[in-house]
């Protein structure tokens, strides 16, 4: 916006010359709203706003009546002190040139010029139409939190206060877009998080310069360390708890204007895999279902390459009867064991998409009747066999266990190259599939940390909140290397029991 010489005009004591400039900026903008009146009865002022971004009912009752009813001396000071006698608005701001007015005005707030005073004075009266709080609908829980971000960054920055109430918590602002100037905050605790990250998370989100970001994918695709890899290397989240434990972690949080997910990096494989619940329950419980998820995470990988697999080329490893049993239902179909996977595959991500897409009241109808009849229509036309039916179901199923569905989708795409590797290697194409990613994903880094931390590099300590979930009062230090300026998070012997410090009856 800045590179328009109008732009970078300062504020002329002409309240004309201001409003003339001001007007070419806004010119075929019928939503720019001019308003000319005296101060006093004696002293030209204009205000400006955008009509629909702006309080007018404010405007009226605090500044437009406050300044016309005014019966003393013209005013001589800066604007500043001018609102600060006349106008009960707590929040206001100083202007310097013409592009400070349209930043304001842009984000709701009315700007005051006076004639014969340099520089203006912005209000802090938005007002737009915002939805209320709900329940984040991609990351339920049974337990914890029913709060979900919104679109609006001055609620969501308000939503991490509510949890973190220490003044240490820091939240720098910048705008990014051209067009949009998309305000963007960077949270981080003073003291916990590395200045290192919080400088290179800045040092790229200055250097994004784009047309307009309307969501915050534009920047997590902007900023990421390896943009080629299908594994995302920033975690996104919609629960506000989830944002704020990143940050106790020594993590830092992105809040993007116009959209309820927030960034958190750096991430990690494990970090896209726990989900908040994990932390609101007893941890056996946790560990339980930290174990089934991991399992049912290798089997939507894994299932439908290792049938393709067994069934061209490792016959052997079946057992007779189950052997005899999949070569009856095989034997009306035409296709090799390959092309029947990959039809399948195709066509439930395909009814799992048009299930996301069509209207809520018949996306869910459609996803499960249409699977349900497709796969009997398919096996009665003697397309695909039963036994492959069921693999793509609990390979579907498998596939919603994982809490976060980009994570989800990255590896419901690397599904497919596994499995023609399987139909044209056996278990050696599988085996060599499973390298590839192993090796890959040891190579990326988010944010200068190892994607597979604290696998590799093995950090045997922080595996109690990995392989399983250790109760609370194990947890002392914070994940490394993201924790490691302040590693302590809790007192020792935090272990709870009955006090032993009398004589037991």
């Amino acid at each position: 916006m800045r590179s328009d010489p109008r732009m970078r005009t300062p504020l002329s004591a002409a309240l004309s010359e201001n409003e003339n400039i001001l007007r070419s900026v806004y010119a075929d903008c019928s939503d720019a709203v001019f308003r000319r009146f005296a101060v006093g009865g004696q002293t030209s002022a204009l205000l400006l706003y955008i009509e629909g971004l702006t309080n007018v009912e404010e405007i009226d009752r605090c500044v437009l009546a406050p300044l016309m009813l005014q019966t003393d001396q013209p005013p001589s000071g800066p604007p500043d002190q001018l609102a600060n006698r006349q106008i009960p608005v707590s929040g206001t701001k100083p202007v310097a040139d013409i592009a400070g007015v349209v930043e304001e005005v842009s984000i709701g707030n009315p700007v005051l010029l006076i004639d014969g005073q340099t520089g203006g004075m912005a209000f802090s009266l938005p007002k737009w139409e915002k939805r209320n709080l709900e329940e984040p609908k991609a990351e339920p829980t049974i337990r914890g939190s029913r709060e979900g971000f919104l679109e609006t960054l001055g609620d969501n920055m308000a939503l991490i206060r509510r949890r973190i109430r220490s003044p240490r918590l820091k939240m720098r602002s910048m705008e990014i877009g051209r067009y949009s100037m998309t305000r963007v905050a960077v949270a981080y605790i003073d003291g916990l998080a590395d200045p290192k990250l919080v400088d290179e998370v800045m040092r790229r989100l200055q250097k994004i310069d784009i047309d307009g970001i309307l969501e915050s994918g534009y920047v997590e695709e902007l900023i990421e360390d390896h943009p080629w890899s299908p594994f995302p290397q920033v975690m996104s989240t919609e629960r506000p708890d989830t944002a704020a434990a990143g940050l106790l972690e020594g993590r830092v949080a992105m809040l993007v204007d116009g959209t309820p997910f927030a960034l958190v990096v750096p991430a990690s494989l494990f970090t896209v895999l726990q989900s908040a619940e994990d932390y609101y329950q007893r941890f056996w419980i946790s560990t339980a279902i930290r174990w089934l998820r991991y399992f049912f995470f290798v089997i939507s990988l894994l299932l439908p390459s290792a049938y393709v697999a067994i069934l061209t080329y490792h016959q052997e490893m079946l057992p007779t009867t189950l052997l005899l049993s999949v070569a009856i239902s095989r034997e009306e179909v035409p296709f090799p064991a390959l092309v029947e996977a990959l039809l399948m595959e195709i066509t439930f991500e395909a009814l799992r998409e048009a299930g996301v897409r069509l209207p809520k009241q018949v996306g869910t109808a459609v996803s499960i009747v249409g699977a349900l009849v497709i796969g009997e229509a398919a096996v009665s036309a003697g397309l695909v066999s039963a036994p492959m039916v069921m693999v793509v179901s609990l390979t579907g199923i498998a596939s919603f266990t994982i809490p976060r569905y980009h994570a989800g989708f990255a590896f419901r795409l690397l599904r497919f190259p596994i499995i023609l590797l399987a139909g044209t290697l056996g278990l050696l194409g599988i085996m060599l599939g499973i390298i590839a990613i192993v090796v890959h994903m040891c190579t990326i880094r988010s944010f200068g940390v190892p994607y597979l931390t604290p696998l590799s590099p093995a950090r045997g300590s922080m595996l109690k909140d990995v392989l399983v979930r250790a109760p609370w009062w194990m947890l002392n230090t914070r994940p490394q290397p993201v924790g490691q300026l302040n590693p302590h998070r809790q007192s020792d012997n935090q272990r709870p029991g009955p006090d032993t410090g009398g004589e037991q009856r």
